[in-house]
């Protein structure tokens, strides 16, 4: 079977590997490979279900409980399994307490528990939230990294197709693009940069409980981090705003001083297709299979994703089904 996959951010290239391990023969377009502007690309690679709770439907932390083990098992090495810490300022712990209340799979830390866990932040938060089971990565370097492995499985990479007959099935999974075309998707922006400093070592994701939406540092190495990500109902995908910016710096700093005097080496703005209730689908429409709507969980959610959208491709080709 020789499948067209359209798209190759996370979650075609999380299909592609679905379908390769599966025997089938595989083709990717991706006409802007590694674009700065695609939603992979300036992710925060956090594999974090548990927290995703918190603001998102079970059925979020149910098929991505097991992401860390799929990223392993794909690119052995690359997820780092080092749990997620929940911060608050002192002004804000009742909104440690409401997240607690909405999550599991965390336990608490005291003051000196959480010097223990990150010992650049000894002394700057009097207790937290810590959930042991979460994990990270590198999206940038994990892009690359599949992409060089699906080559090496044989699978072919494309800039364009013009004929789409040569081909069993296909798949789109071209996010944001399909905005206007899918029925009751949409975009929401995501505002993010990179920091660079040696005055600040973290060895796991740190998010910051705020008021008006959660801020996460991700550690990238080398004194490098993330800080994002913002979550605006609209499909403007122009600069990051200068109140973005500030409030996003006013978090690196609270967690640490030290941010203060970092380098802003980076900025990115992206849009993430999101249906009504911010949970991806794998649906027929047409002569194609469509993946998107995967929101802020890209990385979590890919690898269950592309079960179901291969799942689908060979529900074709079994008794009973339409094979062409």
């Amino acid at each position: 079977m020789h499948v067209l996959v359209k798209g190759g951010g996370v979650a075609g290239l999380a299909v592609a590997y679905e379908l390769s391990l599966r025997g089938a023969d595989v083709t990717v377009v991706d006409p802007r490979p590694a674009s700065s502007q695609a939603a992979s690309w300036l992710a925060g690679g956090m594999l974090a279900p548990w927290c995703e709770r918190e603001s998102a439907d079970e059925a979020v932390l149910l098929r991505g409980r097991d992401a860390i083990d799929r990223w392993s098992m794909m690119l052995p090495g690359e997820v780092h399994r080092n749990g997620t810490l929940i911060v608050a300022p002192a002004r804000d712990q009742g909104e440690l307490d409401r997240f607690a209340g909405r999550t599991g799979g965390h336990e608490w830390l005291n003051e000196e528990q959480i010097a223990t866990l990150e010992p650049a932040l000894a002394g700057r938060f009097r207790r937290a939230l810590f959930f042991p089971l979460e994990g990270h990565l590198n999206p940038r370097r994990v892009l690359g990294l599949l992409r060089e492995k699906l080559t090496a499985r044989r699978v072919q990479f494309i800039a364009q197709v013009t004929e789409t007959t040569d081909y069993d099935d296909t798949i789109d999974c071209t996010g944001a693009a399909r905005i206007g075309r899918t029925n009751g998707l949409r975009g929401v922006r995501g505002e993010m940069l990179y920091l660079e400093t040696r005055e600040v070592y973290l060895s796991r994701p740190v998010r910051l409980l705020h008021p008006r939406f959660p801020v996460y540092i991700v550690p990238r190495g080398d004194g490098l981090f993330m800080v994002g990500a913002t979550m605006i109902e609209t499909e403007f995908c122009g600069p990051i705003s200068a109140r973005s910016m500030m409030e996003l710096l006013n978090a690196a700093y609270t967690v640490h001083p030290a941010f203060a005097e970092a380098a802003v080496v980076e900025t990115g703005v992206g849009v993430r297709p999101a249906f009504a209730d911010n949970f991806p689908r794998a649906t027929r429409e047409a002569d194609a299979i469509v993946l998107n709507g995967l929101y802020r969980h890209g990385f979590l959610l890919a690898p269950a994703m592309a079960q179901e959208a291969a799942n689908l491709v060979f529900s074709r080709t079994e008794p009973g089904g339409n094979c062409r």
